[in-house]
C-alpha cells in the first residue's frame, strides 16, 4: 500500500495549502519508515519545501528530512547540499523574529521549530567538515542571543549544545557549549543539572580543558541532595582528575565522605580508593589518604583494597613505623571500621615493638606513648567487639600469637586471650586457639623463629593478580548478561565460563553421583575426618603395626597419648589467615603429639628424579584423555602436565573445553589449549598444559574432578569424571 500511495503523497507534498502540505509530510514519513528504499522519491520534493514560511509545515518537512536521512545515504548527501543554507534561514529567522502571538511559548518564537532544525543540523553536520563550517556562525548566535531563565529557552540551549558536541565544531564555539553546560549546574531544577553532568562527561572526549574549568560546580554537586546528581557528578570528578589536581580533589571528596549519606559512601569509597591507587606515586600520600578513608568507612572499603594497602605497607620498610602508628591511633578513635581494625591489627602483629618504641619516626610525626600492654589490649578489644566476624578474630588471634613473641612479658596473659577461643563453635577459631595455645605453652623454643616477622609480599607479582582477577570478573559479568542459551558461550580453553550445573556439583571430590573414571583409589573417598582435619589417614602398608589412624586423630585431639613417629620429623600445621602467615619449621620431635605437630608421613616420597609414568585419566565412547607429567629439580609440591585429547569418533568435535577442579590444599593453572577444535577418527588431538602445587605433598595425593563440554554437529553434549590414579609422589 505504501508503494502503491507514493507517488500521490509525493504529488501532495507540493500542494499549494499549508494543511495538506503538512499532512502530506507527515504521511511521508510514515512511509519512508515503512519502505526506506523509497527515501529517494521524497528527497527534491522535502528540499523544496524547506523554503515553506508556514511553521507548521516547516516541522513536519524538517522531521521527514531527518527520516531521509536515517533511511538513506544518498539523502542524506543529496540533503547536505540542498537543505543546509534553508535551514540557517530558518534558524536565522525564528531567532530574530519579533514578538508572534500564535508561534510564542515563554517569550520564546517557536521552540519546538528550533529544536527540530538544530537536530537536523546535527545529523547533517557530524563527520562532514564543510557542513558544520557552514552552520557555526548560527550556533553561536543561537547560544548566546537565547534567553535561560525559562524551561522552553533550557530546550533550546540544550538541543544546540548537543548539536555543536556532535559536529565537527571549532575550539571556540565547543567552549561556549561548555560554558552553558557550566551554567546550567547553577540551575535549581534538578533535571537540568542531571543532563548539564551527563553532557559533560561526554564532552570530555572532545575538550577536557574547557571542562576542568567548571571543576568547582561539578563538585559542588556531589554534595547535592539528589542522590542521581551525587552520583552522575562522582563519576565526572573521577574523570576530571589527573596529576595536577589530584590532591586538592581527593581533599574534598575525603572531607565530604565524614558528611556524606550511608547508602552514598560505598559509591564515594570506592571512587577515592581507586584514584588514590590510581595516582599513589608518593606513598607517605597514599597511606594519609588511605588511614583516611579506613578510619570515616572502613566498613565500605573492598577487602581487595585493604589487601593491596598491607602489600604496600609490607614494601615499605621506612614508612612501616609511621604506618603501624597511625593506624593504633585511628584504631582508638575509630574502632568500629571493620577494614580498619583488619589492617591496624595486621600492622600492630607485625610491627608491634615499632609503635612501642617509636622506632622510624618521620620528621612530621609526634612520639606516641603506647606500652606492651596498650598494644595487646587494642587487639583484644578488637577481638572481643567482632564476635560474629571470622576473619577479623581469626586475625586477632594471629596477631596475639606474634605479640607473644615480641612481647615476652605478655605472653601468659595471651595465653588467657586465646585459651578463651578452645571451645568456640566456628571450627576456624577453635584450631586455632588450640594450636596457638600449644605454640605458646610447649615449644618455646621455636617460637621466636616461627613468629618471624612477614617477608616482604610480591606487589607486582599481587597487582597483576589483582588487575587479571578483575578482568576475569567483569568478563564473567559481561557473559552472565548477556542472553545466550547455557552452553553456547565460547570461551578460550583455560578460561572458567559460568557452568551450567551448579559449580560445588563440580568441586566436591567426595560425590558419587558421577562415575569414577578409574578403578583404583589411593583414599577413602567418604573419609569427612580426614577432609576436615586436612591430615593423610591412609594406611601404608609400609606402616607395620602402627595404631588406627582414626583413634590416632582422636588421641591426638584429645591429647591423651602418643605414638612413635614412623618416618622422618613432625611437619607444623599450616594456618594462614588473609593477608597474613605463620613461617613454618620442621621442630625436633617431640615425646608428645598435638594438633601442631600432624601425623608423619608414612610413605616414603620418590626421588625428585622419578619418571613418571604417563596415564590414560578418562576414556569414553568419544574421547580419551592421557595425562604425563613432569617435575622440576627442587620443587617436588609443583607439578606440570601435559594434557592429550584424542577423538575416538568419526565426527568431528567443535567448540571443545577443557575445565578442571581440584581441593582447596591444591593450586591449579590451566594454559590454553592447542585448538578448539578436536578432529574425527583420532587424526591428530589437542593439547593442554597445566601446572599445579600440592600444598599437602607427601600427605595427600592429587585428586582432580575433570569436565570437557564440546559440539557435535552443532549439539551441545558434556562429559565429567573424576581422577585419582595419579602415580603416587605428585
Amino acid at each position: 500500500m505504501a508503494r502503491d500511495l507514493a507517488p500521490e503523497v509525493e504529488r501532495l507534498l507540493l500542494s499549494r495549502d499549508p494543511n495538506t502540505k503538512k499532512k502530506a509530510a507527515l504521511c511521508s514519513i510514515r512511509i519512508v519508515r515503512k519502505v526506506p528504499d523509497l527515501a529517494e522519491n521524497f528527497m527534491g520534493s522535502a528540499a523544496e519545501n524547506i523554503k515553506e514560511k508556514h511553521h507548521g509545515v516547516l516541522i513536519s518537512v524538517v522531521q521527514l528530512c531527518t527520516e531521509l536521512c536515517k533511511a538513506s545515504k544518498e539523502a542524506l548527501e543529496y540533503l547536505r547540499k540542498h537543505c543546509v543554507e534553508g535551514l540557517v534561514r530558518i534558524l536565522r529567522d525564528v531567532t530574530n523574529s519579533s514578538y508572534a502571538p500564535e508561534y510564542d511559548i515563554a517569550g520564546i518564537t517557536d521552540p519546538f521549530l528550533h529544536i527540530r532544525v538544530l537536530r537536523l543540523m546535527r545529523t547533517l553536520g557530524q563527520g562532514d567538515a564543510d557542513c558544520s563550517e557552514y552552520v557555526n556562525d548560527i550556533l553561536a548566535q543561537v547560544a548566546t542571543k537565547t534567553e535561560s531563565n525559562k524551561n522552553a529557552g533550557n530546550a533550546i540551549l540544550y538541543e544546540c549544545v548537543e548539536t555543536i558536541m556532535s559536529i565537527e565544531a571549532t575550539s571556540g564555539l565547543r567552549v561556549l557549549a561548555i560554558n552553558i553546560l557550566g551554567r546550567f549546574l547553577s540551575n535549581r531544577d534538578n533535571n537540568i543539572r542531571y543532563v548539564a553532568l551527563n553532557m559533560l562527561m561526554r564532552a570530555m572526549a572532545v575538550d577536557t580543558q574547557a571542562v576542568q574549568r567548571h571543576r568547582a560546580t561539578i563538585l559542588e554537586c556531589v554534595k547535592d541532595a539528589d542522590v542521581s546528581i551525587r552520583k552522575r557528578a562522582l563519576e565526572l570528578v573521577y574523570l576530571l582528575i589527573n596529576d595536577t589536581n589530584v590532591k586538592p580533589l581527593t581533599k574534598e571528596l575525603v572531607d565530604y565522605l565524614e558528611v556524606s549519606d550511608e547508602d552514598f559512601k560505598e559509591d564515594l569509597t570506592a571512587k577515592i580508593c581507586s584514584i588514590v591507587e590510581k595516582f599513589s606515586e608518593d606513598k607517605l600520600w597514599y597511606l594519609d589518604q588511605m588511614f583516611k578513608v579506613l578510619s570515616l568507612a572502613g566498613n565500605f572499603v573492598k577487602d581487595d583494597v585493604w589487601h593491596a594497602l598491607i602489600v604496600l605497607i609490607s614494601n615499605a620498610s621506612e614508612l612501616q613505623g609511621y604506618s603501624v602508628r597511625s593506624l593504633y591511633k585511628a584504631l582508638q578513635a575509630y574502632g568500629a571500621q571493620e577494614s580498619l581494625v583488619r589492617v591496624a591489627v595486621w600492622c600492630i602483629g607485625e610491627y608491634g615493638e615499632m609503635v612501642v618504641n617509636n622506632i622510624n619516626m618521620l620528621d612530621v610525626e609526634e612520639p606516641v606513648t603506647v606500652t606492651e600492654s596498650d598494644a595487646v589490649d587494642a587487639v583484644e578489644l578488637a577481638l572481643k567487639r567482632y564476635s560474629v566476624d571470622v576473619t577479623t578474630r581469626a586475625m586477632c588471634l594471629v596477631a596475639l600469637l606474634k605479640l607473644s613473641s615480641r612481647f615476652p612479658p605478655t605472653s601468659e596473659r595471651i595465653q588467657e586471650i586465646v585459651v578463651q577461643n578452645k571451645g568456640n563453635t566456628v571450627l576456624e577459631l577453635q584450631q586455632r586457639s588450640i594450636e596457638f595455645n600449644s605454640i605458646i605453652q610447649r615449644h618455646q623454643s621455636i617460637k621466636s623463629s616461627l613468629l618471624e616477622r612477614m617477608p616482604v609480599l610480591d606487589e607486582a607479582s599481587y597487582l597483576m593478580k589483582r588487575a587479571a582477577s578483575s578482568q576475569a570478573t567483569v568478563s564473567l559479568t559481561k557473559s552472565a548478561t548477556t542472553a545466550t542459551p547455557a552452553g553456547s558461550l565460547k570461551i578460550p580453553n583455560g578460561v572458567v565460563k559460568p557452568p551450567a550445573a551448579p559449580l560445588p556439583d563440580l568441586l566436591d571430590l567426595n560425590s558419587d553421583d558421577v562415575p569414577v573414571t578409574t578403578s583404583a583409589t589411593t583414599t577413602a573417598p567418604d573419609n569427612f575426618l580426614q577432609d576436615l582435619l586436612g591430615i593423610d589417614l591412609t594406611n601404608s602398608s609400609t606402616a607395620g603395626g602402627a595404631p588406627s589412624a582414626t583413634t590416632d586423630i582422636l588421641m591426638d585431639l584429645l591429647s591423651i597419648g602418643s605414638f612413635p613417629v614412623q618416618n622422618g620429623p613432625p611437619t607444623t600445621s599450616n594456618f594462614i589467615t588473609p593477608g597474613q602467615a605463620v613461617t613454618k619449621h620442621a621442630p625436633a620431635t617431640p615425646q608428645v603429639m598435638d594438633l601442631l605437630d600432624g601425623l608423619p608421613s608414612s610413605t616414603p616420597l620418590p626421588d625428585e628424579n622419578t619418571a613418571y609414568p604417563s596415564i590414560t585419566a578418562f576414556q569414553s565412547a568419544t574421547l580419551k584423555i592421557t595425562f604425563s607429567f613432569k617435575k622440576q629439580p627442587g620443587k617436588p609440591q609443583e607439578t606440570t602436565m601435559h594434557v592429550s585429547f584424542t577423538n575416538l569418533t568419526s565426527v568431528a568435535l567443535t567448540d571443545f573445553m577443557f575445565q578442571a577442579a581440584v581441593p582447596k590444599f591444591i593450586q591449579l593453572r590451566l594454559d590454553p589449549a592447542s585448538s578448539s577444535i578436536l578432529p574425527a577418527s583420532g587424526n591428530g588431538s589437542v593439547t593442554q598444559s597445566l601446572s599445579v602445587t600440592n600444598n599437602q605433598h607427601g600427605q595427600k595425593p592429587l585428586a582432580m574432578r575433570i569436565r570437557i563440554s564440546y559440539k557435535v554437529n552443532g549439539e551441545d553434549r558434556l562429559e565429567q569424571g573424576q581422577i585419582s590414579n595419579f602415580p603416587a609422589g605428585l
